[in-house]
């Protein structure tokens, strides 16, 4: 059964030195699959009511000494990143940040008539002082907080619909390393990013904050979210598929909601561990799928699905072993979407295959390229009225029959529905998608905040002949055989650089202009290709 292990130490005793996000170990030998088995419901949220004591706190509340004597963390801008607020616990986010943080978010939250926040957190070890500080934030500005506990974000944001106001705050890592975490902010059933983030810090150093004192209740919002997910999908024949939680939140509830919807599902790694002791809970990298093909094959499942840390991801891979991109898996989506909704507006990000521009207009659809980043791309799809969009790290929108957010679990939902209603094994459905020759996902790595300098250079200087060039996000480049892209991460240091072609002798042509082009701009990049 699933098993929530917490780390009863206190915030200030985590890890102090900040580490870049390290590459998986090696997995060990894949581990068979208990047998499918009924998860115990999940546990009433832990958190205890919040003592307001001598709230409201002030920007003076820096100084104060940290549980377990260690020096203050300091309020820093650099945690405040495009697409949410993220750090290093010990070093750059605590318990007093995380409150801080909160004390921003509530007074934003009743300026926009935004109340009550959601709150709730993933299975990280400094999850429950970092969830005391922001319900002590937000309550401190007179807004009022419902706390769900632990639960994936996908189940935040269904509960934070479902309690009218669309607002909510998510306490995770996502996929980052064990010592990471942060915050994912929704006010309005918007997702703050970009200039709404840091506005987030510029309120905090102008002192704009609220002073109330805002009711805190203690919900339990899990079953509520399986019982919509089968009220509306049910399967037209069983599934034998192999869930894969990675150690992350998503064995709280996972295996449940495949099985409420007609699946047969063996569990793997669904003891909920923030150590993620197994493998990296990142399904985007092909090496963390490894223990999930070996599975799938062992168990003769059907498929097999992988969730990240909060599960607000989907990874998928075939019995023989074959990963289906999210770019592919768009290509399914989107025909099934598009079947009831002829001529919709259809968003992937610039990372995606170009196959899936011609996939969706055959569908019927109206394709739309746009930045990456899952924030911005639900914010743009409210924008145009989309009822679907994706991303290639594995996020994906559904706003036809759901709400518009991201959550792995439903996305998988939504997808062995489709495969049920096909007479072919699900292995030649997805075998079937159009694909490609193309790269992973190719990163170079730089200091702090050259990435961003070096892609405005490129776009100024770089010259594509005879290619639509976009720079939407970074420069992607499009040939009639193939395409190339590079651009900046807004989460790390790094160029992110892909090909795609529609055989070796055209990537590699691709490679090769990318190549001098880049290198005309810097000489002494290392690049992977």
């Amino acid at each position: 059964m699933a098993e929530l292990k917490e780390d009863p130490a206190q915030l200030g005793n985590e890890a102090d030195e900040e580490t870049e996000p390290q590459e998986p170990q090696e997995p060990e030998e894949p581990e068979e699959p208990a047998e499918s088995r009924q998860a115990e419901r999940p546990p009433e949220p832990s958190n205890p009511p919040v003592e307001l004591g001598d709230l409201p706190f002030t920007l003076a509340d820096r100084k104060r000494n940290k549980p377990g004597g260690n020096a203050p963390v300091e309020l820093s801008p650099e945690i405040f990143r495009a697409y949410d607020i993220r750090g290093v616990v010990g070093q750059s986010l605590d318990e007093g940040i995380a409150r801080q943080v909160g004390q921003a978010i509530g007074t934003q939250a009743l300026e926009d008539g935004a109340a009550p926040v959601v709150v709730a957190r993933d299975g990280r070890h400094s999850g429950p002082g970092l969830v005391k500080g922001m319900i002590e934030g937000i309550s401190s500005t007179g807004c009022d907080v419902i706390d769900i506990g632990a639960v994936p974000t996908g189940v935040l944001y269904f509960a934070a619909y479902e309690a009218g106001s669309g607002s909510g705050v998510m306490v995770t890592g996502s996929h980052n390393p064990p010592d990471y975490n942060g915050f994912k902010v929704m006010l309005s059933g918007k997702t703050l990013a970009q200039e709404r983030i840091t506005g987030l810090y510029e309120r905090l150093e102008a002192g704009d904050i609220r002073i109330g004192k805002g009711d805190i209740t203690q919900q339990e919002r899990l079953q509520a979210y399986r019982d919509r997910i089968a009220g509306d999908i049910q399967l037209k024949r069983p599934i034998k598929v192999v869930a894969d939680c990675g150690n992350g939140i998503g064995g709280v509830c996972a295996a449940d909601v495949l099985r409420d919807i007609g699946a047969e599902v063996l569990p793997l790694f669904d003891d909920v561990d923030g150590d993620f002791p197994n493998h990296h809970p990142d399904p985007s990298d092909p090496h963390n799928l490894e223990d999930l093909i070996g599975s799938v094959a062992m168990m003769q499942a059907d498929l097999g699905v992988a969730f990240d840390g909060d599960a607000d991801r989907l990874g998928v891979v075939t019995p023989d072993g074959e990963i289906i991109y999210s770019d592919r898996l768009m290509m399914l989506f989107a025909r099934e979407v598009l079947s009831r909704n002829p001529g919709a507006k259809i968003i992937y990000d610039v990372k995606c295959t170009g196959k899936l521009d011609e996939v969706i207009r055959e569908a019927g659809g109206d394709p739309e390229m746009f930045k990456t980043g899952h924030s911005l791309i639900k914010n743009r799809m409210k924008e145009v009225d989309a009822p679907f969009a994706g991303e290639m790290s594995g996020h994906f929108f559904f706003k036809d029959r759901w709400y518009g957010f991201d959550c792995g679990i439903y996305s998988a939902a939504r997808m062995l529905e489709i495969l049920a209603m096909d007479d072919r094994t699900p292995q030649q459905v997805l075998s079937s998608l159009p694909a490609s020759i193309s790269t992973p996902e190719l990163k170079v790595q730089m200091n702090e905040g050259e990435n961003h300098e070096f892609v405005a250079d490129f776009q100024e200087k770089a010259r594509f002949v005879d290619a639509r060039v976009s720079t939407i996000d970074g420069l992607r480049a499009d040939y009639d055989y193939g395409w190339g892209l590079v651009r900046a991460s807004n989460t790390t240091p790094i160029l992110v650089v892909r090909f795609e072609a529609d055989s070796e002798e055209s990537l590699e042509i691709i490679k090769e202009s990318f190549r001098m082009q880049m290198l005309s701009v810097r000489r002494d990049l290392n690049l992977p290709f």
